[in-house]
């Protein structure tokens, strides 16, 4: 089983295992450190209804039915050039002989 010789670790393996090491060698910072006093005797902030918020934004851009209209005439289009494209001879005759006379097996 042993025959002498020792695998040679693969680069990605050491790389991954290097950047473990660096990784728990971190130190973390005090957070609780990191926020004022003042920042801690500080009410949260007051919540705000999002109702008039949204209502600004209702108007803005197409309505669902153009959107679904757009969409449409989009998915035809492309359905369309998608039947050209498959009518649309992409090689040369010699060509597509050579690769129907391929000798070799399919797989």
């Amino acid at each position: 089983m042993f025959t002498g010789r020792f695998m040679r670790p693969s680069p990605l393996s050491a790389l991954i295992a290097a950047q473990l090491m660096l990784v728990a060698c971190t130190q973390f910072p005090e957070l609780d450190d990191a926020v004022t006093e003042r920042a801690k005797a500080t009410d949260y902030p007051a919540l705000i209804n999002v109702a008039p918020i949204l209502a600004r934004t209702e108007g803005d851009g197409p309505s669902p039915e153009v959107q679904q209209s757009n969409l449409e005439s989009r998915v035809a289009a492309l359905r369309n050039r998608a039947e050209r494209l498959k009518r649309t001879r992409v090689i040369d005759a010699s060509a597509r002989t050579r690769l129907d006379d391929d000798p070799r097996p399919d797989n």
